[in-house]
């Protein structure tokens, strides 16, 4: 089993940066990629950005490339999201993921462990 606490959310006006962390416990935390994903009320939930095991590869969304970073540090078992020109449309919860697999680390549903999830409110 692996435990993922997130914390970093708040509100933040638009244009404003907030960052995101992801505490894991549990089990060897360089075994998972580590994915974050987001949802808003009455939507799916949304891909934002993926880090590989070892931190040398990652991907993003197409709504938050350029604005978004992902990074990790295996040592300290924490993965962040550093969100920069936040704008209200960025509004939602977001969730931190753990992969043990190797398959579409844009599927929400590729993913075995959650948090429980923090809310990012970005006002206009």
């Amino acid at each position: 089993q692996v435990q993922l606490v997130e914390s970093g959310g708040g509100l933040v006006q638009a244009g404003g940066s907030l960052r995101l962390s992801c505490a894991a416990s549990g089990r060897t935390f360089s075994d998972y990629a580590m994915g974050w994903f987001r949802q808003a009320p009455g939507k799916e939930r949304e891909f934002v950005a993926r880090i590989h095991r070892g931190g040398s590869r990652t991907y993003y969304g197409d709504s938050v490339k350029g604005r978004f970073t992902i990074s990790r540090d295996n040592a300290e078992s924490t993965v962040y999201l550093q969100m920069n020109r936040l704008m209200p449309e960025d509004t939602a919860v977001y969730y931190c993921a753990a992969q043990s697999g190797y398959g579409s680390g844009t599927n929400w549903r590729a993913y075995d462990y959650w948090g429980q999830g923090t809310q990012v409110t970005v006002s206009s």
